[in-house]
């Protein structure tokens, strides 16, 4: 998916978050966001995907505030208070489709998203939207395909819950490969906070979307046990919005199931929803082109 010109705000809106936590004064704020404008502005018209501009963009800032992991504090809230909230909604979770469900709402620990707010009141926010399911339900048609699984994570706090379907896959038998960030950017799971879970327990192997710090995914830079996974695997879990941005670019690929909350307008023009839904959407290589 190409950058969109509402993509700006939303993306500067996380610099400033950034700076925030990094608790920049208001005079470097100012010129950290500009800075950050104007490699925008450059990068804008080259044939760099949204996740690779927006990548180079929370690089420059991270260099600029000099500090690797500004989310560090907000990851572990996140997965501290998705472990409460499991605990408590676990019991009822009892079919695939469930879990998905879960593992999607979850998906909304996004910090900076300008059209969206990560709740206060997780877990009333959790009873609402898993009453409200999902807007494109392909469970069906995604359960018999899960044998041998490449599972793309995104966001701490969303990878509690996935932890939740990586456990029903692996009881019945599917061979996971899972995939986190290989350093940290914005709020998304990189393998410290995998190991942090177990999440090892309950995969076949574990390994990174390789080039450090960076959003989305770039398949002709995958690590070898990645490329290996995708060549022989039956299905792609693809967890939130900048992972479906990078694989929906592909063909030939295996069937992906995109789980994901949908939080901007761009893309929820593009699936055809409204902003705000959940969507377990299962597309073959002929859709993704």
């Amino acid at each position: 998916m190409k950058l969109d010109d509402r993509c700006y705000d939303c993306l500067l809106s996380r610099v400033r978050l950034e700076c925030s936590l990094c608790k920049a004064d208001p005079e470097c704020t100012r010129d950290i966001v500009q800075s950050c404008a104007e490699l925008l502005s450059r990068l804008r018209d080259t044939k760099k995907t949204h996740p690779q501009i927006a990548s180079a963009v929370h690089r420059h800032a991270y260099g600029i505030l000099g500090c690797d992991d500004p989310f560090t504090e907000l990851k572990i809230q996140s997965n501290r208070e998705a472990m409460e909230v499991c605990r408590q909604v676990r019991p009822r979770l009892c079919s695939f489709r469930d879990l998905v469900l879960a593992s999607i709402i979850g998906n909304t620990y996004d910090y900076g998203v300008k059209a969206h707010t990560v709740t206060k009141n997780f877990l009333g926010f959790f009873e609402k939207s898993f009453a409200g399911g999902l807007t494109i339900d392909d469970t069906d048609k995604i359960k018999p395909l899960t044998r041998r699984v490449v599972y793309f994570t995104d966001n701490c706090g969303e990878i509690v819950f996935d932890r939740l379907l990586l456990e029903f896959l692996h009881s019945k038998g599917a061979e996971i490969t899972l995939v986190l960030r290989e350093a940290p950017i914005l709020n998304d799971a990189t393998l410290s906070e995998a190991e942090e879970l177990n999440l090892e327990h309950f995969v076949t192997r574990i390994t990174t979307t390789g080039l450090g710090s960076e959003l989305g995914v770039r398949l002709e830079c995958a690590p070898a046990v990645l490329e290996k996974a995708l060549a022989e695997c039956t299905l792609i879990i693809s967890k939130g919005m900048a992972n479906y941005e990078s694989l929906s670019l592909y063909d030939n690929l295996p069937p992906v199931a995109y789980f994901m909350s949908v939080k901007c307008e761009p893309v929820a023009e593009e699936v055809g929803v409204p902003r705000g839904s959940m969507v377990a959407m299962l597309r073959s290589s002929a859709e993704n082109t």
